[in-house]
């Protein structure tokens, strides 16, 4: 029996290499952006060193692709719904990428597929511009990790920054304006002991004391605070995870209008040139990973900046939707739809 597989670089513990694609399978990995054990690797084809130690463990199984999360989301997502145009991760880390016209790509070299569209990978965890709103926190962050000047929108949105962006601003204000008294909790020092999911729960909290609160800064700090801080240390969560809920939002939007689907006008005739039928049909966003399916508010603010930059008419014709584990599923069926079966 022939085991027919796909790669799905999905991140873990963000490890996540960079690389150059030149076909379905097959790929070279030039760097590793994070601690990684894999380093041997680099500038060599992750598939060919994937399938020979398959080959020294006597495991009778081939791939047949190489699937990021993003695209795998993507792609399953289509197999239940062609109105699926964008795919979007918000977990770890976060990446988009959507359907473009073949022909609306001025790179493009060779024959047009007889789609006549093909996927964009965008890699937006590494876009930057001056405009974004970028603080001295973010810049002593960026100056810390192990990958400093890269993934700089990564770092202002996904759920490995969230929680260590809220710590350095509590830290900043324990210092400065003696948030928790005069001695600062030793704990604000440590990177990343407050995680995403902390500040959903106090954020969530909507208990007259803030009991859920109570408990973080207790577990997490090891350190007690009044209400009138609780309440403070509210505020920041809040702030923090709007910023980058309104940035997410601003990347799908800007997709939306790459495409021509950010306006009612533009949607109807997007759908005729890609062959849809016109009205009545809306055009889907899928969304995979635990920040956009574990921070309810996080996921407030995405959907409600959506409908705010897009208006409320255009933003009825747009959905956004949760597709769990949709890289794994999409993965499975790129690898079945591209597999060449063997005759034994």
């Amino acid at each position: 029996m022939v085991f027919l597989i796909a790669i799905k670089t999905k991140e873990y513990a963000r490890i996540e290499p960079q690389e150059v694609q030149r076909s379905f399978k097959c790929c070279t990995s030039t760097s590793w952006n994070r601690r990684a054990l894999l380093c041997h690797v680099v500038g060599k084809d992750v598939v060919e060193e994937l399938q020979a130690a398959m080959g020294r463990h006597k495991l009778d199984m081939r791939v047949t692709a190489l699937v990021n999360d993003t695209v795998g989301t993507l792609a399953g997502g289509r197999y239940w719904n062609e109105d699926v145009m964008v795919a979007v991760i918000l977990g770890t880390g976060s990446n988009a990428c959507y359907v473009e016209r073949a022909d609306a790509i001025p790179k493009w070299r060779g024959v047009l597929p007889k789609s006549g569209s093909t996927v964009i990978n965008m890699e937006w965890g590494s876009f930057w511009s001056s405009h974004l709103p970028r603080t001295p926190v973010d810049d002593t962050l960026d100056a810390d990790s192990l990958n400093p000047g890269d993934q700089g929108f990564e770092k202002l949105i996904s759920g490995m920054y969230l929680g260590d962006i809220v710590r350095r601003i509590l830290l900043k204000m324990a210092e400065e304006a003696a948030l928790f008294g005069n001695t600062v909790p030793s704990n604000l020092f440590i990177p990343f002991i407050l995680r995403t999911p902390d500040v959903s729960a106090m954020h969530a909290d909507e208990s007259a004391d803030l009991k859920e609160v109570t408990r973080v800064l207790r577990v997490v700090f090891k350190t007690q605070a009044s209400l009138r801080v609780r309440k403070i240390v509210v505020d920041v969560c809040d702030t923090v995870a709007g910023r980058a809920a309104r940035l997410v939002a601003a990347g799908v939007v800007g997709i939306l209008k790459k495409i021509g689907r950010d306006t009612v006008g533009n949607i109807d005739m997007a759908r005729l040139k890609n062959n849809l039928a016109g009205k009545g049909r809306k055009t889907v966003v899928a969304m995979d990973g635990g920040l956009y399916e574990h921070y309810p508010k996080f996921r407030t603010y995405l959907n409600d900046t959506a409908v705010e930059l897009l208006g409320k008419e255009a933003a009825e014709q747009v959905a956004v939707e949760l597709s769990k584990d949709g890289s794994g599923i999409g993965a499975a069926l790129l690898a079945a739809s591209h597999s060449q079966y063997s005759s034994d």
